[in-house]
């Protein structure tokens, strides 16, 4: 293994060291604790997936537990740990204790734990890597162990999950008589990263980085475990071992293929392990990686994967509105991967992206209540698209519930002698540079307001850099220190604003951005956005919604000198931004009896109404559409 000195000049403030407060987040956190994580244990209850680890299904019985069942279970133990972790609960906490006992009492002498490989296929145990989900529901629940632990300092999830590990160690790996196999569905490479540092075992680092420098070697482990099973490779519905991003070895890709989640984690992974191992290769290849999916195959709502076939990626620029899938999970998994590439040299690159996955295609994917959830994020709709309380492959609603509730590490970093703003969120970072504890205190109304007041408390006089991403969509931006202005434009480093000097005690930066209305253009090559335009306000991308409009959203064009105007609204959807202005709606009245006809259509004047993508559907049902004409 190559040398261990660490490869990211930054590490991130954990959740715990970070309140937010302010009117964007706190009550999408709020909900996410009250409502969310409460209607996901209840349907982890109703739909048996909880009491699955009793083991007492037997034949005949309905339902049966899936194959994925016990991920669900592991992301809302996350959750709630997250949240238990920032808002101390006695009965969350008491109901974990109860939950964790139940998983405890279904893992096995030799700590095998899976429900459904247990009561429903046990002698297919380890049998079909490339199709079932053991190890993915393995890395889920490592993840629900380390994040428990982290939360609480309790070892009785932690404890069962090293079981396991150390049994599926026993299986997998390069020694006589164990299986050269790695998972289908990535996710556990990352979870043991996670592992190794909550136990400094480095057993379990050893065991990602085999998972990892194992996948897309041949022979394919796939082709000889169906052989096993007697199957033919051939007969494999994908085709191809891109669908998983196992067709050649990870460090030789560097074109996004295959099922968009399932590469997220896996280049999170990659990240993770470039930078415990210092394997350039690994970074190298990360970095390529993401410029093909950020570059060519994302949506400008940080969505990504357009097809529903493979639940991931296609060709370059094929990025179809209506059709779209932007699986609220792959959105996620984006947020997960960019913000481990961002620590590395705080690359504002990767925080642009980060953010605008975050404001736009992940909180799409759940209601402002708390309580319906997207699976597929359109970015266009007829009508008939609308959130649902569940889902019987229910990734999505934990994973946004794990983001929500952890949201907080993904505001500050630092190293030794710097501390470093990702995202302007009201609250306050707690930082340690040098021996003196720092506390950054923002006051901001981000993202419907550009101007952030950062407030520094310490004991004493501290020499230290401050770093502020300057967002890519920003143009314009004002910075003072103590009321002195200081021009940014020979201080700003790969997307960020750098005041390197001696703080005292209530010292205050404020930092001013411009956020205009913008007009959005995609590459020529994106087709289906050939001739539109998008409406954006800082992070904020904006549609049209049928609710605010008496005529079809879908007859509308935009003229290329109509005004826009912004203007916050408290009684809109619980406050919200919303962009206003005219533009012209086609004329269908002299249209009787004629499909096709020579002549353009007429048009008049109407006034138009955008709303923040992520609030749509949150009100009475109807047509959407983010791309418009423009003429």
């Amino acid at each position: 293994m190559p040398n261990t000195k660490l490869s990211r000049k930054y590490r991130p403030i954990t959740f715990i060291n970070v309140s937010i407060e302010d009117i964007f987040w706190e009550p999408r956190q709020r909900a996410n604790r009250e409502h969310t994580i409460p209607i996901e244990y209840q349907q982890c209850r109703d739909t048996g997936r909880i009491d699955a680890f009793r083991l007492n299904w037997k034949t005949g019985m309905k339902p049966v537990p899936h194959i994925f069942w016990d991920s669900d279970v592991a992301k809302w133990i996350e959750a709630a740990s997250y949240s238990l972790a920032t808002h101390p609960d006695p009965q969350l906490n008491t109901l974990l204790d109860e939950v964790i006992a139940l998983i405890a009492s279904a893992q096995q002498p030799d700590g095998y734990l899976n429900t459904h490989f247990t009561v429903v296929e046990p002698e297919k145990r380890w049998t079909n890597l490339r199709d079932q989900h053991e190890l993915y529901c393995a890395g889920h629940m490592i993840e629900a162990g380390v994040a428990h632990f982290q939360a609480t300092g309790k070892r009785n999830l932690l404890d069962v999950v090293c079981h396991y590990v150390d049994h599926i160690a026993s299986i997998f790996g390069t020694q006589p008589g164990q299986k050269r196999g790695y998972p289908g569905h990535e996710e556990i490479e990352l979870a043991l990263v996670k592992l190794y540092h909550a136990t400094d075992e480095r057993c379990y680092l050893d065991l990602s980085q085999y998972f990892i420098d194992e996948r897309g070697k041949q022979p394919y482990y796939y082709d000889l475990e169906s052989v096993t099973r007697g199957e033919d490779p051939k007969a494999y519905w994908a085709k191809t071992y891109s669908y998983m991003q196992a067709q050649i070895p990870v460090r030789q890709q560097s074109e996004v293929v295959g099922h968009a989640v399932r590469a997220m984690y896996l280049y999170s992974a990659m990240a993770d392990l470039a930078n415990e191992t210092g394997d350039n290769d690994l970074l190298d290849a990360c970095r390529a990686l993401w410029r093909d999916v950020c570059l060519r195959k994302m949506y400008i709502t940080g969505g990504i994967g357009p097809s529903r076939l493979n639940e991931g990626f296609t060709n370059p620029y094929d990025l179809p509105n209506e059709t779209a899938y932007a699986e609220t999970c792959a959105a996620v998994g984006l947020v997960f991967w960019n913000h481990r590439m961002l620590q590395f040299d705080c690359d504002g690159r990767y925080a642009d992206i980060m953010e605008r996955a975050l404001y736009n295609g992940v909180i799409s994917g759940v209601s402002l209540s708390g309580e319906l959830f997207f699976y597929e994020n359109p970015l266009a709709s007829l009508g008939h698209y609308h959130r649902e309380p569940w889902f019987d492959c229910a990734c999505c609603p934990p994973n946004i519930a794990r983001l929500l509730a952890s949201l907080g590490q993904y505001v500050y970093s630092q190293n030794d002698d710097e501390a470093v703003v990702h995202l302007y969120i009201q609250g306050q970072g707690k930082f340690r540079l040098g021996e003196q504890p720092v506390v950054l205190r923002q006051e901001t109304q981000y993202p419907w307001d550009g101007e952030v007041n950062i407030h520094l408390d310490m004991e004493q006089p501290t020499s230290f850099g401050l770093k502020l991403r300057l967002p890519g969509w920003c143009k314009n931006a004002n910075l003072s220190v103590n009321g002195t202005y200081i021009p940014i434009e020979k201080r700003i480093e790969r997307g960020y604003v750098c005041i390197h000097q001696v703080w005292n005690p209530g010292d205050m930066v404020q930092f001013i951005m411009d956020i205009p209305v913008e007009r959005v253009y995609a590459h020529p090559e994106v087709n289906q956005d050939f001739g539109l335009v998008a409406i954006q306000r800082g992070p904020i991308v904006y549609c049209l919604e049928q609710v605010d409009h008496d005529i079809p959203v879908s007859q509308i064009i935009l003229p290329v000198d109509s005004p826009l105007s912004f203007e916050f609204t408290k009684d809109l959807l619980g406050g919200m931004g919303r962009i206003t202005g005219e533009a012209l709606v086609t004329k269908t009245d002299d249209w009787k009896d004629t499909l096709y006809r020579p002549g353009k259509p007429g048009s008049h004047v109407c006034q138009i109404t955008a709303i923040p993508y992520f609030a749509w559907d949150n009100r009475s049902p109807g047509p959407m559409r983010i791309w418009l004409p423009e003429r």
